[in-house]
Parts: structure tokens; C-alpha cells; sequence
């Protein structure tokens, strides 16, 4: 059976959330808990909420967590704050604070 969490507007880059995603793409669920502790990124933080809410999720279903496996992560780009920067002259330099949304579905071992 298939677990899921959704986490919204995470305030770090998608670009940066990808790259610990990457990283933890088809591990068990205990190995990933466990690289991402010890990952030295920030963006490893909001993943690991993330997974162990998808494991308490399963959890709830009578199912434990050491048979469990990452099938799948999406991390998509969410909104982005517009700001702006006073600069010399009377001007304005733009940028963007992006955000991100991040899913992941964990399956039960024998299941995929």
C-alpha cells in the first residue's frame, strides 16, 4: 500500500531541495532518515519532517516502518515572493524569494 505527506511552501529554492531529494531517491526508509540527519545542507531538514510524516501516515495503518521504501519524490517549484533592493541613483534591483512543494509516496517492501 502507498503512503503519502505533501509539505507546501517550503522557503529554500527548488533548486536546492532537489538536490538532497536526489540524494535520498530510492533508499528504505531507515537509510534515508539517516543520511538526512546527517546531510550538512539545510534543505535536509524540511525533507526529513516531511518523510517521517509520511511515516507516521503508514504508521496509522498498522504498517512498520522498517518495511517501508521511497518510491517516489516530487519536488516542484511553488510561489515566489517579489522583492526589491534600493541601489545607487534612485533605482531598484528586483529578486525573487522562491519556494518550493515537495511530495513523497513510501511503499511497503514487497509492494512496488
Amino acid at each position: 500500500m502507498e503512503y503519502e505527506a505533501t509539505a507546501k511552501y517550503i522557503r529554500m529554492s527548488t533548486r536546492k531541495v532537489r538536490l538532497v531529494a536526489d540524494a535520498i531517491r530510492g533508499l528504505s526508509v531507515d537509510k534515508a532518515i539517516i543520511a538526512l540527519k546527517m546531510m550538512p545542507k539545510d534543505a535536509a531538514t524540511p525533507l526529513l519532517k516531511l518523510l517521517l510524516s509520511a511515516v507516521a501516515n503508514a504508521r496509522k495503518s498498522v504498517a512498520e516502518a522498517g518495511t517501508l521504501d521511497i518510491k517516489q519524490i516530487e519536488v516542484m517549484g511553488g510561489p515566489s515572493m517579489k522583492r526589491f533592493r534600493a541601489v545607487s541613483r534612485g533605482m531598484a534591483h528586483s529578486y525573487k524569494k522562491r519556494m518550493t512543494h515537495a511530495r513523497i509516496v513510501i511503499v511497503e517492501k514487497g509492494a512496488k
